[in-house]
């Protein structure tokens, strides 16, 4: 099993570490339960950016500290179209799993750093709870039902104790 974590900073209002938050958001990957060859992009941009991707998106207006875009498009299959029999030049036979493309996290730094002061927490927690929170979203869990948003929580805290939290303390 491979979980490429592809990480990518396209702001400069706040210094992120990039291999840091690609190896939590692999930890976070792996411990769901993702097998396989899969990909996921983390995509750190500033305020202009994400209020764009906020609205043409969900329709709302403003910067937003996170938001994931879930690929739900299933794996292609191998074979010939459209009868699917034997193999064609798409033939997959031979080869490795196919590349399971689970979709994009994008995070906003100077809408993190502002709730971290909001919650008094450091930066970097904040950053990690977006991460975690932005790759549930990609596995499907939501917020939008009390229950739903409970579990959700819960399991953030797992996993920020488990990966981001070890040896603080």
């Amino acid at each position: 099993m491979t979980v490429d974590v592809h990480v990518a900073d396209e702001q400069s209002d706040h210094p992120v570490d990039l291999a840091r938050w690609s190896d939590l958001a692999r930890a976070v990957f792996e411990a769901e339960g993702v097998t396989g060859e899969a990909e996921v992009s983390v995509l750190f941009v500033d305020e202009p950016t994400i209020a764009s991707l906020n609205e043409q998106f969900l329709g709302k207006q403003g910067p937003t500290d996170v938001l994931s875009f879930p690929i739900e498009d299933e794996v292609p299959r191998s074979g010939r179209t459209p009868d699917e029999g034997g193999t064609g030049p798409g033939s997959l036979e031979g080869t490795s799993e196919p590349v399971f493309l689970l979709g994009d996290v994008v995070i906003c730094p100077a809408v993190a750093a502002r709730q971290a002061v909001e919650r008094h927490v450091v930066f970097d927690d904040e950053i990690a709870l977006l991460v975690v929170h932005g790759a549930l979203h990609l596995l499907g869990m939501d917020h939008e039902v009390d229950e739903e948003a409970e579990r959700m929580e819960r399991r953030e805290q797992q996993l920020l104790d488990r990966f981001h939290r070890r040896g603080t303390g």
